[in-house]
């Protein structure tokens, strides 16, 4: 037979109502995210339905970039509540940013209850290729992969 309630999980739902009532910070948990990479870029989506974009605030401070957001429910002043399960409250979120993005370039752009955060790399953290000159000639080295350009490259690469 199988068991539909378990009273140990209704007590932590219950327990964690009652410490993250009142105004205090919210987990992640309600700022579902998505994130990859797009080229020269990674690109985060972070849901915030009904969130005024005034009440947003992102900062980044070593290579930590806190999301903080306020969603409030607007209900009529007496109204008496006949069921209340969406989350209200301040929500708090942080990402760890690897050394190779560009912190300065970040860009935010809220629409549709979405957060898109698109977070460029850093020049120094692109493949680039280098030039190696053998004896008057000239060759190209992709120093992203490593891969050679010219027989002659791969000869001054093991040589060197």
């Amino acid at each position: 037979m199988a068991l539909t309630f378990d009273p140990f999980r209704e007590m932590d739902r219950m327990a964690a109502r009652l410490l993250t009532s009142g105004g205090t910070q919210r987990s992640a948990s309600w700022m579902p995210m998505d994130l990859y990479r797009s080229g020269d870029h990674y690109v985060v989506n972070v849901d915030l339905p009904g969130v005024d974009p005034g009440s947003i605030e992102l900062d980044v401070d070593a290579n930590t970039l806190t999301i903080q957001a306020e969603r409030t429910i607007g209900a009529a002043d007496g109204a008496q509540w006949l069921a209340q399960e969406r989350p209200a409250g301040r929500y708090i979120r942080q990402l760890g940013l690897g050394a190779d993005v560009d912190l300065e370039r970040i860009q935010a752009n809220y629409e549709h209850g979405v957060l898109m955060l698109t977070i460029p790399i850093a020049e120094r953290a692109k493949p680039r290729r280098i030039t190696v000159e053998q004896r008057g000639r000239q060759t190209s080295i992709d120093a992203g992969s490593g891969s050679e350009a010219g027989a002659t490259a791969g000869a001054v690469a093991e040589g060197a």
